[in-house]
């Protein structure tokens, strides 16, 4: 019996709420803040208020002397609610324009039209005037807009592993640039909410992400927003794409040095085989395997400076020895290139080749004995130019020298 009144209860309930419902006005108490609007960038706002009593879509619009309307808000679900909706309007509208998607509104009077369009095909308007008092202001247009190279290979060779963003900007905007993904779905950001004045602006992009991350091959999207103190809002966009992007790999495999006793002035031999263990080519250079040093040489002086240091994308073996007194710039005096083919059949004759993914070189290194030391701990290491040695001290031998 208890659960039959409860049952009767809640349906008598839900049909006052219902009759309520109907008897309230679709749309009611539309009221600004205030008649006029003069934005100043200072975050100025009227805010525009309505009540809607039964489930509704809701459009705001603005409409000038002549007749041209700005809408605001278009077809906003809205359900019936005891209190008011606020809507708060800074004197900018949305566009159609691609580039310029929000613009402030010149000054002038406007008629601000809320429209509410029932569920049953029901429509009610209401309208109240608006006097937005202000000077046209230069707009932050993203102009003179370069990526260049479009094209980038981010595998560390240092051939177009960046590539450079410049565009010049009219007048003080904060910027947002992200990077959108080949299918649309990802969204990486790379500038966020950078205050940029009226100058030319360079941003350089590596193809990773904020944290890091090395992005795939792909057609990428460049977007980049300018905002401005009143709302103005510009787009521009620019494919970039990812092409043979990978991180460089090698490994040595196998090293020996020999004769370990000799006489000072003899000269040792250096065997070493490495492996490019990575997905992209790894760039190298000079001298080639078999050239011989002196213990009192260093790879920079030879050959008239020919094989001095070259930043970033070349790899190379090396040899060092446990007394050696250099700091890092002296590290590993005796280098080599990372190939097992003639200098002449590089990839660049003479200049520079390329050890693939996948292949493996043996280079013979020799080294004339000149220190006066009775024994010399050599080893081997990998070095990337610019970089650091991204394998160091490996098969450590020791060398007894005779006088």
């Amino acid at each position: 019996m208890n659960q039959r009144i409860i049952a009767l209860l809640l349906t008598l309930t839900a049909l006052l709420l219902l009759s309520s419902c109907a008897n309230r006005p679709l749309l009611s108490d539309v009221r600004l803040s205030a008649s006029e609007l003069r934005p100043t960038g200072a975050g100025e706002v009227v805010t525009i208020a309505y009540a809607i009593g039964r489930p509704a879509r809701v459009t705001v619009a603005l409409v000038n002397d002549q007749g041209e309307r700005y809408v605001i808000r278009r077809n906003e679900p809205r359900l019936p609610s005891n209190e008011p909706y606020m809507l708060r309007f800074d004197g900018t509208a949305p566009t159609d324009d691609p580039v310029l998607l929000r613009r402030m509104l010149p000054g002038g009077t406007y008629t601000v039209t809320v429209e509410a369009v029932g569920d049953d095909g029901t429509r009610q308007t209401a309208e109240q005037p608006l006097t937005i008092i202000g000077q046209a202001t230069p707009l932050p247009l993203i102009e003179n807009l370069v990526v260049y190279p479009d094209t980038i290979s981010p595998n560390a060779d240092a051939i177009d592993d960046v590539a450079e963003i410049t565009y010049q900007l009219p007048t003080t905007a904060t910027v947002d640039i992200v990077i959108v993904s080949p299918d649309g779905r990802e969204t990486y950001p790379f500038v966020t909410g950078a205050e940029e004045e009226p100058a030319l602006q360079k941003h350089v992009w590596n193809g990773r992400t904020v944290d890091g991350t090395l992005l795939p091959d792909g057609v990428y999207t460049l977007v980049i927003r300018a905002q401005d103190r009143f709302g103005n809002l510009v787009e521009r966009r620019n494919p970039i794409t990812i092409s043979g992007s990978g991180q460089p790999e090698a490994l040595i495999t196998y090293s020996y040095m020999a004769p370990q006793s000799v006489m000072l002035g003899d000269v040792i031999t250096v065997t070493v085989r490495v492996r490019n263990t990575g997905k992209v080519p790894i760039r190298t250079y000079g001298p080639p395997s078999g050239y011989e040093y002196d213990t009192d040489q260093v790879f920079s002086s030879i050959e008239d400076g020919a094989y001095v240091s070259r930043s970033g994308g070349f790899w190379r073996v090396g040899v060092d020895w446990d007394a050696n007194s250099g700091g890092a710039a002296k590290r590993y005096p005796y280098r080599w290139a990372l190939s097992p083919r003639p200098p002449e059949q590089w990839r660049v004759p003479f200049e520079e080749d390329l050890l693939m993914p996948g292949e493996e070189a043996e280079i013979i290194g020799r080294i004339r004995i000149r220190q006066p030391e009775t024994k010399m701990g050599f080893y081997v290491g990998l070095i990337q130019d610019g970089v650091g040695f991204f394998q160091d001290r490996t098969g450590r031998t020791i060398i007894n020298v005779g006088f």
